[in-house]
């Protein structure tokens, strides 16, 4: 059996951290371990899991291309299948489907397991993962599902009415999304089940799927066509228009960490940063990501978080409200994460016309940023630490501490890092950040190609 881990969600539900640019599934904030003081992000956590369970190795990640280096930044051996766009979790089981026919081998008869990304589960949860295979062929569903077991009525969760029991797997009677908490109460006594977003299909059943819209089933192709198909869930588009569904019970512990209360439950420590948090707090966590520090006195059930996007105060019982509220901001993120290193904005700003950005870049240890060139602007850079090379137009510029150099429109560059390198860089013209920037290789062998030719 093959793994999906679908990886393309992005937006505000952990705002102030999570962004268009490093969705919340890339904060490094939870536990590594049940109990354990070592942070990584979601996806570190669930590969690592992966690992365990000895699956990793038929693993996909799905995801957008413009995740494609932070997802390699954290977990470098990770094969990636490119949405091309967005178009909800249909199109994106479709693809991925696709990928593993085209670029991995699979065959139309083998089955799928297609998971969210950021559960916070043990390890008997892929156990349970790998029974699906089993429960499709037992029961000959369309679609294999897995439940949890609920441990109190959450009203945040989907729920997943079970039937008659059969042998290991349970047929499927109905769903119910999200109730109030008297609902949830009756729900629990009827045996319902945590909807986990885990499901089961063959291969070649969603193939003839993406057939059936007119689009090809080969992963080139389908990405060509992408846009023809529905921009709708799986859920609607596939589950509720099956005629057979399975489920089978997970009885680990599992929770969806997709609100600061949840996620703050799982923080290894009350305070992460530049944090004084006052022994009269009840029940509060603090992430403090900026240089200033952070005095937090006298709170009681809140969860307070800054960074260079925003700060964030507020009760546990209102997390859930946070992606609306700051659904009005629309700036650029300030801070961001790459397969090479991070880059920081510290000021951005225009004047007739004329833009200006400032950033504070890291690049790793040996990493390097592709061969590229801008077309509207300039670019001064001023090294603050470690050593480098710049090859600019071909010559090779050694970089340390205290070089400064300036970049001009149309000028091919790139840059690598012989030891953990920072550095100012300062765009002036009429476009700035990532809008302009023309990439020819990232191949750091064929750049220096460039400096000997």
């Amino acid at each position: 059996m093959y793994y999906v881990l679908l990886s393309g969600g992005s937006g505000k539900r952990l705002w102030p951290l999570s962004n268009e640019a490093r969705p919340k599934q890339y904060l490094k904030v939870v536990n590594k371990e049940m109990n354990s003081m070592e942070r990584c992000s979601m996806l570190q956590r669930v590969w690592d899991q992966m690992k365990e369970a000895g699956i990793s190795s038929h693993a996909v990640i799905t995801a957008g291309g413009d995740q494609t280096e932070l997802i390699k930044s954290q977990v470098k051996e990770a094969r990636i299948a490119v949405e091309p766009g967005r178009r909800d979790t249909f199109a994106a089981v479709l693809l991925s489907c696709s990928w593993l026919y085209t670029k991995l081998g699979a065959g139309k008869e083998d089955y799928a397991a297609i998971m969210p990304v950021d559960p916070y589960t043990e390890g008997s949860y892929f156990e349970t993962v790998k029974s699906l295979e089993e429960v499709m062929i037992r029961s000959g569903a369309e679609v294999g599902l897995m439940g949890a077991v609920p441990s109190y009525p959450a009203v945040k969760y989907g729920y997943i009415l079970p039937g008659e029991a059969r042998d290991g797997w349970r047929e499927v009677e109905g769903f119910v999304e999200k109730p109030d908490e008297e609902q949830a109460e009756e729900l629990m006594q009827k045996g319902a089940l945590w909807n986990c977003g885990v499901f089961c299909v063959r291969i070649g059943d969603m193939l003839e799927k993406a057939a059936a819209y007119g689009v090809p089933k080969d992963y080139e192709g389908l990405c060509a066509a992408y846009e023809r198909l529905p921009k709708i869930s799986f859920d609607y588009e596939v589950l509720e228009k099956a005629e057979r569904l399975a489920v089978t019970e997970f009885r680990g512990y599992w929770k969806d960490l997709g609100t600061w209360d949840a996620l703050a439950e799982q923080m290894s420590t009350d305070a992460i940063g530049n944090v004084v948090l006052d022994e009269s707090c009840e029940n509060t966590q603090v992430i403090n990501e900026l240089k200033a520090p952070a005095v937090v006195m006298g709170a009681r059930d809140l969860v307070v978080v800054a960074s260079q996007d925003g700060i964030l105060v507020a009760d546990k019982s209102m997390s859930a409200k946070v992606k609306e509220a700051a659904a009005a901001f629309t700036s650029r993120p300030m801070f961001e994460e790459r397969r090479w290193g991070t880059l920081e904005t510290l000021d951005s700003s225009e004047y007739q016309g004329l833009s200006t950005l400032t950033r504070k870049i890291h690049i790793y240890d040996g990493m390097t940023s592709s061969y590229h060139y801008h077309k509207d602007r300039d670019e001064i850079w001023t090294v603050l630490s470690g050593t480098g090379e710049l090859i600019l137009e071909g010559t090779k510029i050694p970089l340390s501490s205290g070089k400064a150099v300036c970049i001009r429109k149309n000028q091919r560059h790139a840059v690598k890092a012989f030891q953990d390198f920072e550095y100012i860089e300062i765009h002036v013209g009429t476009s700035t950040g990532s809008d302009d920037i023309n990439r020819i290789t990232f191949d750091w062998d064929e750049i220096e190609l460039s400096h000997i030719l």
